[in-house]
């Protein structure tokens, strides 16, 4: 049996019309991100966020018009929010020719001068924790900061920022960022209720993560802080090869199993050619609060011993405390809540070193150090 062609899949797509528009799907420029292998074929079909709940009929008798081609072993359809001006056909690289070809797409965060990605391989590493600190140690310097959560599956900035509500969309089009404490933040958490499940395929993600980063007014930024979603899969991928990355930061605890996933994140940014501006080794310790003994309950010193293998810069540790933890469940990040605690001068610390390489990196002056008493 020969192998189905995209021309035949786009002639079977072709027949499919949007019962809302009244038109079929490919003149829409509706599909796009389609793969055909070995009688395997996946493709989504971009509509509006607003229509997607209703339009599931469509995506099944897109899926059953190419199953039902000779040659057809398999097909994965998704609906993904809408990217393009409408109207104009999304080829995904293949031109199709149905249509002047691929369509221009506004660059993404034109100005924001400086994206850092803090990621790690592992989660439960207290990655998000870090990244917000990070993200207010930013602000309290000076800058004008924005904090991007990219895990779609487990967004946290809503409980840590203490932000309750909505986004606000001046136009029906695009959203007002959410901010607290001087920070802008986007946050799939701002969109779906706490304790509501979201249960997407990979393109869903993509397409859900590329509009929360084009369609919110973001206005100028020195810096957005990017806080990734755990592991090195399609999401990180893909947001490596979309979006600008100044660099990136990857976060650790000093125990083995921990810095493997790390060093595999690491790896994962240089093959990519996204700097890694270093490496933070959060629980480094404990200090009891009765006695003052420093206990190292996971380790201590691996992330640093890490990056001095890797040709790494160590940006600094974090102990493990109670006082973190509360603050952050809180909505009120221990740089804000406590800014003169030893665990506040950290993460400020380790802002500040960022700060000095993502300069350093632009070609700029270094800026100022704010040194905590």
């Amino acid at each position: 049996m020969a192998d189905v062609t995209e021309q035949q899949i786009i002639a079977a797509l072709s027949r499919i019309n949007d019962p809302d528009r009244k038109a079929d799907i490919v003149s829409l420029g509706m599909v796009s991100g389609l793969t055909v292998k070995n009688g395997h074929v996946a493709f989504a079909i971009e509509v509006d966020a607003s229509r997607g709940p209703h339009l599931e009929p469509l995506r099944k008798a897109a899926e059953k018009a190419v199953h039902d081609l000779p040659g057809v072993l398999s097909v994965s359809a998704v609906l993904t929010a809408e990217r393009n001006a409408q109207g104009g056909p999304k080829g995904g690289g293949h031109g199709h020719g149905h249509g002047g070809g691929h369509q221009a797409e506004k660059p993404l965060l034109p100005q924001v001068k400086a994206i850092v990605a803090i990621a790690s391989g592992k989660g439960g590493v207290g990655k998000s924790t870090t990244a917000t600190n990070i993200a207010m140690a930013l602000s309290r310097m000076g800058l004008k900061v924005g904090l991007f959560d990219a895990d779609i599956f487990g967004p946290s900035m809503p409980r840590m920022l203490g932000i309750t509500g909505e986004p606000v969309s001046p136009d029906g089009q695009t959203m007002m960022p959410m901010e607290n404490y001087g920070v802008k933040c986007m946050s799939m958490g701002f969109l779906v209720p706490e304790d509501s499940p979201i249960i997407w395929r990979g393109p869903m993600v993509m397409g859900a993560l590329e509009q929360l980063l084009r369609d919110v007014h973001w206005g100028e930024l020195d810096v957005m802080i990017i806080d990734m979603p755990p592991g090195t899969g399609d999401t990180q991928l893909t947001m490596t090869q979309r979006v600008p990355l100044t660099g990136a930061v990857i976060v650790s605890t000093p125990q083995d199993i921990a810095l493997l996933d790390a060093t595999k994140g690491l790896n994962m940014f240089r093959k990519v050619d996204v700097p890694v501006l270093g490496i933070i080794e959060n629980m480094s310790y404990y200090i009891c609060p009765k006695c003052g003994d420093e206990a190292h309950i996971f380790g201590h010193g691996g992330a640093k011993a890490e990056a001095a293998r890797l040709s790494a810069d160590f940006l600094g540790e974090v102990p493990l405390d109670i006082a973190i933890r509360q603050t952050s469940d809180a909505g009120e990040p221990i740089v804000i809540s406590k800014p003169n605690s030893p665990h506040a001068k950290a993460y400020m610390d380790i802002a500040a070193r960022i700060w000095d390489k993502v300069q350093v990196l632009q070609g700029g002056r270094k800026g100022p150090r704010i040194v905590m008493e």
